[in-house]
């Protein structure tokens, strides 16, 4: 009867110097976390507001610079300007908490991202004429701003 040979495992292929081990992912780890180190991020989940309402408001702060951008959403009227307000003071605070060293007024500090996704659906039940009922979808939605520092130009 012929020998089974014996399946290799990975490891021990690596091992024998059959294949090659892999590279690591450290380096990559490591600048993508230097990248993130001036970035600073905040999240509002679930905010009782149509995600097109709030899309109107995050439009108007997009790309601006910390400072213009609470002034903007203080003497805004719309519905969603209050909390993404909020959510950007938030987004300063944990700016503040990552660099210590650094100084917000110096006007370096600006919306690099902001984007709102759909959160979920209340569906709710609205009586109708005749016996019949109407579906009402309360809609929410996800707000996420991301600040970033510009690099400041002598």
């Amino acid at each position: 009867m012929a020998e089974q040979t014996k399946k290799l495992t990975r490891k021990e292929k690596i091992e024998q110097g059959i294949e090659k081990a892999p590279k690591r992912k450290t380096a990559r780890a490591a600048r993508l976390a230097s990248e993130r180190q001036d970035v600073a991020k905040a999240i509002l989940r679930n905010s009782p507001l149509a995600t097109r309402k709030m899309r109107m408001v995050i439009d108007l702060i997009r790309g601006m610079e910390v400072d213009h951008a609470l002034n903007v959403l203080k003497f805004t009227a719309k519905a969603g300007a209050e909390p993404v307000r909020k959510l950007l003071l938030s987004a300063i605070a944990n700016y503040q908490a990552k660099n210590e060293d650094v100084r917000i007024g110096d006007g370096a500090l600006y919306i690099k991202e902001a984007f709102v996704d759909p959160g979920r659906q209340l569906k709710r039940f609205r009586p109708a004429p005749q016996g019949r009922a109407h579906r009402i979808r309360k809609r929410s939605c996800h707000v996420t701003l991301i600040l970033d520092t510009k690099e400041i130009e002598d």
